[in-house]
């Protein structure tokens, strides 16, 4: 216990009263000076490449807010069970047009219902054996409507208090009603500090995507647009341009129908009307792709603190090699005590005594 005492006085001594000064040693090995010159190339090579180059160091850079204005054009005519028809933006872009997310109805289904009693559909869902399987007052959640307690013989279904007929959804139109929505044409517009109009053929932005416009059209997806700004401020301001990346986010390819038990991208609305005193509705089941569009953008100018930390935070770096070939003289090589010797040197400073002068006895003495 008293040689542990010890030990952390002189430990405590040692810190508080010794002070410790580099020593330069100039040391004839060559393998330690390559080691040395090559770390110090790497590092470098790092400050000047990576830092300076590729992440701009010398730069301030800044992250702008952008804004996005969208427009559809295009028209395409239809021809259903000899009733013709033209759609226009109106007809099927959702919601109202200048939304950066959007959708366009490419497939539907319409319906054309009344309030009352009807049958649900005989999809294997809902079926009944007798009215006891349909219990009056309640609703099922795969059902459409309130049961009324009957069950409806020539179909095995539950009647049903609710919009009637029910939908049936089982056949989708093949090919898509609106395939003409493939040459459809989306005008960008897109802003941070400067601007940049771009017009896309919808067909086009599909097939960057990677989707099939045939597939997609029928059952829906959905793809993002990215728009990135990436602007060198210390150039001309012609260079500052905005990458376009499209990504299809869900559609229907092969893996999705494998993989995915809700394909494609779908919603419903209806069109609401009162003929001969009775209330009635068309209700649109609507298959399209939904767009979202991204803008990311960020601008870097040269300023002279960016610099000098990229300077600063490099000097550091260096030390490094320093570090590394201490290591090797001290601990690896065969002369690392010799190398110690060199590098280290303990001394003392010893106080000097004052001259006194001598006293009368010592002057008096031959």
């Amino acid at each position: 216990m008293r040689t542990m005492k010890i030990s952390i006085k002189d430990y405590f001594s040692e810190f508080l009263f010794e002070y410790e000064t580099p020593r330069q040693v100039i040391v004839k090995n060559s393998r330690v000076a390559v080691v040395c010159r090559i770390i110090q190339l790497g590092v470098l090579a790092y400050i000047i490449g990576w830092v300076f180059i590729y992440e701009k160091g010398y730069q301030t850079m800044d992250t702008a807010i952008g804004s996005v204005l969208t427009k559809m054009k295009g028209l395409a005519y239809t021809n259903i069970t000899g009733k013709e028809r033209i759609w226009d933006v109106a007809d099927y872009v959702f919601p109202e047009q200048g939304d950066s997310s959007f959708v366009v109805m490419t497939n539907y289904i319409s319906t054309t219902q009344t309030q009352g009693k009807c049958h649900e559909i005989p999809d294997g869902k809902n079926k009944c054996n007798s009215d006891a399987d349909c219990d009056e007052g309640t609703y099922k959640r795969t059902g459409n409507g309130h049961m009324t307690g009957k069950c409806e013989n020539s179909t095995s279904t539950c009647e049903i208090y609710s919009w009637c007929p029910v939908e049936d959804d089982r056949q989708i139109p093949d090919p898509p009603i609106l395939q003409a929505a493939e040459n459809y044409t989306l005008f960008i517009k897109n802003s941070i500090t400067f601007r940049q109009f771009n017009v896309v053929r919808l067909g086009d932005i599909v097939e960057r995507s990677g989707f099939n416009f045939s597939e997609i059209a029928r059952m829906g997806g959905a793809i993002g647009i990215l728009i990135d700004w990436d602007c060198n401020l210390d150039l001309s301001i012609t260079y500052c341009k905005p990458n376009y990346e499209f990504h299809g986010l869900y559609g229907t390819g092969k893996d999705d129908k494998e993989n995915k038990p809700s394909l494609g991208y779908n919603f419903r609305y209806g069109k609401y009307f009162v003929e001969d005193n009775v209330e009635k509705r068309t209700l649109m089941k609507v298959f399209g792709v939904r767009i979202n569009i991204i803008v990311y953008g960020r601008a870097g100018k040269f300023d002279i603190i960016p610099v000098l930390m990229a300077i600063g935070s490099g000097v550091g770096i260096f030390g490094v090699a320093t570090v590394i070939c201490d290591l090797l003289l001290l601990y690896l090589l065969p002369k690392r005590d010799y190398y110690k010797n060199m590098k280290f040197k303990n001394t003392e400073i010893q106080e000097e005594k004052p001259d006194l002068p001598p006293s009368q006895t010592e002057k008096d003495q031959p």
